[in-house]
């Protein structure tokens, strides 16, 4: 369910989920940037009314977007074993290191649709943001990484997230985001400290 919808009870979306799974359309129902106390108020129904209970949500995380998954859904991770499938790892591309030397022609901060983006990337915050990320870009080079990988490899480490959703929308860059998995090793205790030394935002 993608979104909260205000105008709805979460009692008949939890209804009409369940409703989905018995008919065999659907095998499993999640969200995507429900806030805890919705998604714990599905369960509740879910267990009272005898119905099929959100299986995972889908929040936003990345190394600048770390609330929900490090502290808002914590007790749902314990307490429901609630799965996650991520998005925007890399920060709406912030964190693949193509923005430090500004913005490219090539990139889709140049199109009209996606102007929004580009005023992100030129507020106080971002510039904020864009030094931290050429810090990340250092440490990543000095292990021998690619930035997106890093970032990509920080996300896999936590523990409470299931899946990364990838953005690439190029089949090169997919194949860069692919190797990730294998390349966690290097990303051990001591580099997230140092990530978190550069970020000075853990929760």
């Amino acid at each position: 369910c993608h979104r909260p919808d205000p105008e709805t009870p979460i009692e008949e979306t939890v209804r009409a989920m369940h409703t989905l799974v018995l008919q065999g359309k659907i095998c499993y129902w999640g969200t995507s940037e429900w806030s805890a106390l919705e998604i714990e108020e599905a369960y509740r129904l879910s267990r009272e009314l005898g119905l099929t209970p959100p299986s995972m949500e889908q929040p936003e995380y990345n190394m600048f977007a770390r609330n929900k998954i490090e502290h808002e859904y914590l007790q749902l991770f314990e307490q429901e074993q609630l799965g996650t499938t991520i998005w925007s790892p890399l920060a709406s591309g912030l964190l693949t290191g193509k923005y430090i030397d500004g913005t490219p022609d090539s990139t889709r901060t140049s199109l009209e649709n996606y102007k929004f983006i580009k005023d992100q990337f030129e507020s106080a915050e971002y510039v904020e943001r864009h030094e931290k990320v050429k810090l990340l870009n250092q440490l990543a080079e000095e292990l021998g990484l690619q930035l997106v990988n890093l970032a990509l490899c920080w996300c896999l480490k936590n523990k409470n997230v299931s899946t990364v959703i990838l953005g690439a929308s190029k089949v090169e860059q997919l194949k860069q985001n692919l190797q990730s998995p294998d390349q966690m090793n290097i990303v051990d205790d001591s580099v997230m400290d140092k990530i978190d030394s550069i970020l000075k935002n853990k929760i």
